[in-house]
């Protein structure tokens, strides 16, 4: 006779973060790669992520790295190349 399996408790639902949610305002550099009008961080990260693989700017071989065009070693403080997370650090001077 074959043993019923419990099923799988599901987790809870996660509630987005207020925060993230809230509109920032990108300044004049980085609304050339995102665009001018407030957003929230979540989008303001699917924008720049969509820019940066229309522009094949993900490094090939080291895939943690961004390499900037003229556009975002702006945003980089003149960096050629920053690492995924050094950029999220770097893009967060350039909201208010």
């Amino acid at each position: 006779m074959p043993t019923k399996k419990a099923p799988a408790k599901k987790a809870p639902a996660r509630k987005a973060n207020a925060a993230f949610l809230k509109p920032v305002q990108p300044d004049e550099v980085l609304a050339k790669v995102v665009g001018s009008k407030p957003l929230p961080r979540t989008d303001l990260t699917k924008k720049l992520w969509d820019y940066i693989k229309k522009n094949k700017l993900q490094d090939a071989k080291k895939r943690t790295q961004i390499n900037a065009d003229d556009a975002l070693k702006a945003v980089f403080n003149g960096k050629k190349s920053v690492s995924m997370f050094e950029m999220t650090k770097l893009v967060s001077g350039h909201v208010k």
